[in-house]
């Protein structure tokens, strides 16, 4: 199954009819994938759900109809068990960029958490679910791709938020307050972050 985050609502593929309001899909040439995601930028829908006996053909043909940028960032911890935040663009977020080309995606996760964070000392752990989302730039409609590793960091230096990229706070949470936190952030944040709990 894919879920896909068109403006915090779920588009989700599947090769299973899981659910009452489910559009089963017999040729995926016939859908109009554009006019699917405007609907849901549009909030015309709280969620749409398309099923096809071949998953990776519907997804590919998902796929086909946007551009796709790839990125990989990390769900950090330390020896608290406190987990690291960013604040950006008013939401709590986790630190996340772009893959550089011929950059591997577990180089780039590290790279990017230690630009973003001013952090060093992360070991990768486990890798986890790869998130979906789409948003806007310039008029054009894009597919993000994000990859995200479980780490952990020695480091007790100071944090440093990357000004540059619209971060204007970096912190270390625990348990309480990733809740609170959650609560301003993203639905593909909080099920990352409820699966990485799955694993400790």
């Amino acid at each position: 199954m894919y879920k896909v985050f068109v403006n915090e609502r779920p588009l989700i593929f599947s090769n299973t009819k899981e659910a009452l309001e489910v559009d089963v899909l017999h040729d995926t040439r016939a859908v109009d994938f554009k006019g699917i995601v405007a609907q849901l930028f549009d909030k015309q829908h709280d969620n749409l759900h398309f099923c096809h006996r071949d998953l990776p053909t519907l997804w590919t043909a998902f796929k086909a109809s946007f551009k796709i940028e790839k990125a990989a960032g990390g769900l950090v911890y330390n020896d608290k068990e406190e987990l690291l935040f960013i604040h950006r663009f008013g939401k709590w977020d986790l630190p996340k960029g772009h893959i550089e080309k011929g950059e591997d995606k577990r180089e780039t996760a590290i790279r990017e958490v230690e630009e973003e964070c001013g952090i060093t000392d992360l070991e990768i752990l486990n890798t986890l679910p790869t998130t979906y989302h789409m948003f806007k730039r310039n008029g054009e409609v894009i597919l993000k791709i994000t990859y995200w590793y479980q780490m952990f960091s020695t480091d007790k230096g100071d944090l440093v938020p990357q000004q540059e990229e619209g971060i204007d706070a970096v912190c270390f949470k625990s348990k309480e307050a990733q809740e609170v936190a959650l609560s301003n952030s993203y639905e593909n944040i909080v099920l990352l972050v409820e699966s990485c709990e799955e694993l400790k």
